[in-house]
Formats: structure tokens, C-alpha cells, sequence
């Protein structure tokens, strides 16, 4: 029984990856076999007034983007995922990582530490908490709560810089399964942790005001 719980959480981490990197860029893509693709990963478009950046976690370099009216103009949702990151399971209701959560954690942050990239921190719950509270902002406290714990455990554990965390919370709208099936059920509550392409810096200020910050420290 224990195997088949397993697996069952593996295949929901591979589904939490696939949807957000799109199937060839998932943990199923690097599995073995021959896999083909179920959907399409997600076109990345640039932002305007800022650098696009690519692959830049892997040490490539920014390269200039078109330059809009307003430079602090960005897309609707900030900061492209890298193919780096995982997903930790939360029992129904609790804020509490437990051992296998942070062994997980622990496994990914050879991956992250050190990098100058911001890491997204994304809180979910069940939809029976949804269905089931007094109110729709009960879901997304909790999902927040949760993203909190483990900003706490990697802050604190493997000493990531604060400035490069960024919190955010689906509360129970982003579900994993559409089911009736208990086990599945247990998935969606989850925390997902995912490298971003954005670099810590690019959020800081203004284009101008960086490069005049790094002109005063040349000449210092």
C-alpha cells in the first residue's frame, strides 16, 4: 500500500510540473522510454521596458527587449518558471512540512542555492475547505500559511536569502484532480517550489537608477 501511495504522489508531482512547464519540460519528459507530448509548452513572451532573459539560471546572459512607454510595465504574471523546482503534500488542513517534505526540499536545493534567480513559493488546498468555509479567503490564508512554512524551512535550513523568495497563494481554485477518488484527493493540498528566469536585481529600481547604482560603485 505504502508503494502505490508513492507513486501516486509522484505521478501528481509530474502533473504539477508538466502543467506548469508544459509536458517536454517536466519530470516525465526525463523519465525513460519514449514519451510524446500531450500539450504544448507555454509560449514565452517578452516583457516590454526590461531584458528578456534566457536560460539565464543556467548562466546565459540577458538580452535587450523591446522598450515600452512605461519601463516598469511587466506581464500579468511576473517571471518565467525554469524547469527547476518541486512539490511538497500537505495533510488536509495543516501548515506542518513533514519528514518527506523536507527531504524533498533538501533534494532540490543543490539546483537552487547560490543562484541570483527569484523562487516562486505557490500554496494550495483541498476544494472541500473551499466548499466547506465560511468564507473563500479561509482557502487562500491557508495556502499562504503554508508557503510561509516553507520560505521558514529554506530560510532557515539552507540559509536562502529572504529577497529571493516570492509568496503567493491559489487557495483552493488551482486544484490537481477534478475527482472522487480519496487518494487523489489528498494531492491537492500542495505547496509548489519553482526557480524563476528573473534575477533579483531586475526587480530593484528602475533600469536607470541599477546601472547609475553600479556606474558610483566603479568609481568608488
Amino acid at each position: 500500500m505504502s508503494e502505490i501511495k508513492t507513486e501516486e504522489k509522484f505521478q501528481a508531482m509530474v502533473e504539477s510540473m508538466r502543467r506548469q512547464f508544459g509536458h517536454d519540460m517536466s519530470m516525465a519528459s526525463v523519465s525513460p522510454g519514449e514519451h510524446h507530448s500531450r500539450t504544448h509548452a507555454p509560449t514565452v513572451m517578452a516583457t516590454l521596458g526590461r531584458a528578456k532573459k534566457k536560460d539565464t539560471h543556467k548562466g546565459g546572459t540577458p538580452t535587450q527587449a523591446p522598450v515600452g512607454d512605461d519601463e516598469r510595465v511587466r506581464i500579468i504574471r511576473p517571471g518565467t518558471s525554469t524547469a527547476i523546482g518541486t512539490v511538497v503534500f500537505f495533510k488536509d488542513g495543516t501548515i506542518e512540512l513533514d519528514q518527506e517534505s523536507r527531504e524533498a526540499l533538501d533534494k532540490e536545493m543543490e539546483q537552487i542555492i547560490g543562484k541570483p534567480q527569484k523562487i516562486e513559493i505557490r500554496g494550495h488546498t483541498s476544494q472541500q475547505l473551499a466548499a466547506n468555509g465560511p468564507a473563500p479567503l479561509d482557502a487562500m490564508d491557508l495556502g499562504y500559511r503554508r508557503v510561509r512554512s516553507v520560505m521558514q524551512y529554506l530560510t532557515e535550513k539552507h540559509a536562502i536569502p529572504p529577497e529571493r523568495i516570492r509568496l503567493s497563494s491559489s487557495g483552493a481554485w488551482e486544484p490537481m484532480f477534478l475527482t472522487s477518488d480519496t487518494e487523489k484527493m489528498r494531492m491537492n493540498p500542495r505547496v509548489e517550489v519553482f526557480l524563476l528566469e528573473e534575477t533579483v536585481d531586475q526587480l530593484i529600481g528602475t533600469a536607470q537608477e541599477r546601472n547609475e547604482t553600479l556606474f558610483d560603485d566603479a568609481s568608488k
